[in-house]
């Protein structure tokens, strides 16, 4: 599945790192920035999230609310979040339903091994729901700079 600018975003609910239900759909009247990342305290998503930690000031200032997706447990998530400071949401979608219906459930390889798993991609929601950016395979070290300019 493909997701097209100027379409509704596909509503979903998943557990976040402080245990509670975030559903999509009750976020609306702020934009909402939807980033999937493959794997908590590896590398490039650690560069991600620290880079959108330190604009964090400039999120704040365009009203947004920023909500990280990766398939690691809400466990992992917490020990992140709290190893780097992170201000943000991060949400556990260990079944990668969410990833699929934003279709970044994608098979990658490395190694000369084949495997599926996230495709790094960003999601901007406006305020009514609608998607106004898509942003496929990001560069972890360009990502807050590149979501803020998307954001205007």
């Amino acid at each position: 599945m493909s997701i097209e600018e100027g379409t509704t975003a596909p509503d979903f609910e998943l557990e976040s790192d402080v245990g509670e239900r975030i559903r999509l759909s009750a976020l609306r009247g702020r934009p909402v920035v939807l980033y999937f990342y493959p794997k908590d305290d590896t590398p490039g998503c650690t560069l991600q999230a620290c880079d959108i930690r330190d604009a964090w000031g400039e999120f704040e200032a365009r009203g947004a609310v920023v909500l990280g997706v990766s398939p690691d447990a809400v466990s992992s998530h917490v020990k992140f979040r709290e190893k780097y400071d992170l201000p943000f949401t991060l949400l556990a979608d260990p079944e990668h339903e969410v990833a699929e219906a934003y279709g970044v459930w994608a098979e990658k390889s490395m190694a000369g091994k084949t495997y599926m798993g996230i495709e790094r991609s960003t999601f901007i929601i406006d305020a009514e729901g609608k998607v106004a950016s898509v942003m496929r395979r990001v560069s972890p070290d360009a990502h807050a700079d590149d979501v803020l300019a998307a954001l205007g």
